[in-house]
């Protein structure tokens, strides 16, 4: 999904902590992914339970060499370009298609902090590590992502890449702020593991909205031009996407990273329904189809 070339972007919406690492190994990847709701909110307990590295040993960290600075970005063309920029770019067509969109439900929306960081950064949650992959924080209300990891989504995770990849998974943290705007996110933490549990049923409902947000998102204009931030995005497209929900997989992270599958400790849901509830979001584009807290067996 490309972004229209002449999109204004407002680099201010963005703060850019590449740089400030401290040589932290890079971990976990996607696997670390699940490591970061788990530790940060559910307890270390649930990451020792699943067996997966926690990322901390020694080693070059992301934030090696000196990446170019946020402030170049400045249009949709960049975006096209360069990652930090597309990760700014989704951030602010996620704003302006929340705010009027929730507005619709009685929910006023403020916008989530957009951190990039490399190595380590600390948050509201805690001192975090590259190895838990792209995550959001409840106590300061910010999503973070280390640039790194969408390598590792590729490399390490096998999916097949592409923007529409990238911008799922800032989709999706950013579905975890609407549920904490919407007290939804809790559910997680008092019900955190199992294939029926409140933390799988909200991380799908999370990839719901991230799908209808896709819904959306060729018809969500920029406030400054009027032109809409996104293209119509390809079948190819909406497979990138597919591709990266795939590999977040509770199965196949538990797979890759101890040889079995165990549900009774999942906590983000099989690969098939992370698919299933993205694309229920994508085809219905309505967020009354995302409650998930409804389903019986959480198959759309």
């Amino acid at each position: 999904m490309s972004f229209n070339d002449n999109v204004r972007l407002d680099p201010s919406r963005v703060s850019d902590r590449r740089g400030r690492g401290r040589g932290l190994a890079v971990g976990g990847g996607l696997g670390g992914g699940l490591v970061l709701i788990l530790s940060l909110l559910f307890g270390p307990e649930v990451v020792g339970q699943l067996g997966l590295d926690d990322g901390t040993g020694q080693g070059q960290g992301s934030g090696a060499g000196t990446p170019e600075a946020i402030t170049s970005c400045q249009t949709g063309a960049d975006a096209n370009e360069r990652l930090d920029c597309r990760i700014l770019a989704t951030a602010e067509s996620l704003d302006s298609f929340w705010l009027p969109y929730l507005d619709q439900y009685g929910v006023e929306y403020s916008a989530p902090g957009v951190a990039l960081f490399g190595g380590q950064t600390d948050t509201g949650c805690g001192s975090a590590t590259s190895a838990v992959g792209p995550f959001y924080c409840p106590v300061d209300q910010q999503t973070y992502y280390d640039t790194a990891f969408f390598d590792d989504l590729v490399t390490r995770f096998g999916s097949s890449g592409g923007p529409l990849a990238q911008e799922y998974v800032i989709a999706h943290e950013f579905g975890h702020h609407i549920q904490n705007l919407t007290n939804t996110l809790e559910a997680g933490r008092q019900d955190p593991q199992g294939p029926e549990s409140g933390a799988v049923r909200v991380e799908l409902q999370a990839d719901c909205y991230a799908g209808l947000w896709a819904a959306h998102a060729s018809s969500t204009p920029d406030p400054e031009t009027g032109e809409p931030f996104l293209r119509e995005f390809t079948p190819e497209d909406l497979r990138d996407a597919l591709s990266a929900a795939s590999a977040v997989g509770d199965d196949r992270i538990q797979e890759a990273a101890t040889g079995q599958v165990n549900p009774e400790v999942w906590t983000h849901g099989s690969s098939e329904q992370r698919q299933a509830w993205f694309l229920e979001g994508y085809r219905t584009g309505d967020i009354n189809a995302c409650d998930t807290f409804r389903a019986p067996d959480l198959s759309p």
